[in-house]
């Protein structure tokens, strides 16, 4: 059974549709801790629930990763979902957090949408064709000068209390561009390096449902995507994006 691009879009937006009906009403929503700096809320909870229930029904063959309901028993070919990257953000009433929607054929991302609702982004992309954003095709920036760059990154590593975090890696490469910013959903921070809004992206410790839309939407739009090394592919602990012009500058700040 093929995906169709546009019966998927219609889904993850009724997803973010969702999200946007309990955004809009933030004063009444239920939010819990998973740990001491991990928040889930019901929006987050009925997102996912309703994206498990519609994908597991149109597409059988498939099975499901998401954030908050874990894994099913097919586990080879999969949906892996974000049902809200950034959920801080969202719990705050900012407008980037996203639906993170990805499908997954024997460990390779075969196709990706990312959905901002609150800006009415949607970012898509399918291996080997190229990546979108609101129907029109996207590609990374042209700069070629760190020295020019403008990044983005995010402290996943901090929430998780690790000794090993991003501090003095962000103050090293703050020091070699002229601007930095941190927008608190990694899947929509790889897909703005795929619209040229900013030159590369990197984090650490972060999960494959964060990253794995935004990450193929990066690729197909010219994206690098590798480790901290260099070693190419979606690597969750480890992951820069970049536009490929600032790549080897940058990578020996990492």
């Amino acid at each position: 059974m093929t995906v169709l691009l546009s019966d998927l879009e219609n889904i993850v937006r009724e997803a973010g549709t969702i999200a946007l009906t309990h955004f809009k009403n933030l004063q009444h929503l239920k939010i819990t801790k998973k740990s001491p700096r991990d928040f889930v809320t019901e929006a987050d909870i009925a997102v996912e629930s309703y994206l498990k229930e519609t994908l597991s029904r149109q597409y059988p063959q498939f099975g499901f990763w998401g954030e908050e309901s874990g894994q099913s028993e097919n586990q080879s070919s999969r949906w892996v979902v974000d049902p809200i990257d950034g959920t801080h953000s969202f719990s705050k009433g900012q407008y980037f957090w996203a639906v993170s929607v990805a499908l997954e054929i024997n460990a390779e991302i075969i196709i990706g949408a990312v959905y901002a609702p609150a800006l009415n982004d949607y970012y898509c992309a399918e291996k080997d064709k190229g990546a979108s954003k609101n129907g029109i095709s996207i590609s990374v920036s042209d700069e070629q000068q760190l020295a020019d760059a403008m990044v983005a990154t995010g402290f996943a590593c901090i929430r998780s209390y690790l000794q090993d975090n991003n501090l003095q890696r962000f103050c090293r490469i703050a020091e070699h561009t002229t601007g930095q910013r941190r927008f608190g959903s990694a899947a929509l921070d790889l897909c703005m390096v795929a619209d040229g809004q900013v030159d590369a992206f990197w984090e650490q410790e972060l999960n494959l449902y964060d990253i794995a839309a935004g990450a193929l939407i990066a690729a197909e739009a010219g994206a690098t995507v590798t480790d901290f090394k260099g070693n190419k592919g979606i690597f969750p602990k480890q992951i820069l994006a970049t536009n490929g012009g600032i790549f080897e500058q940058l990578l020996p700040l990492m």
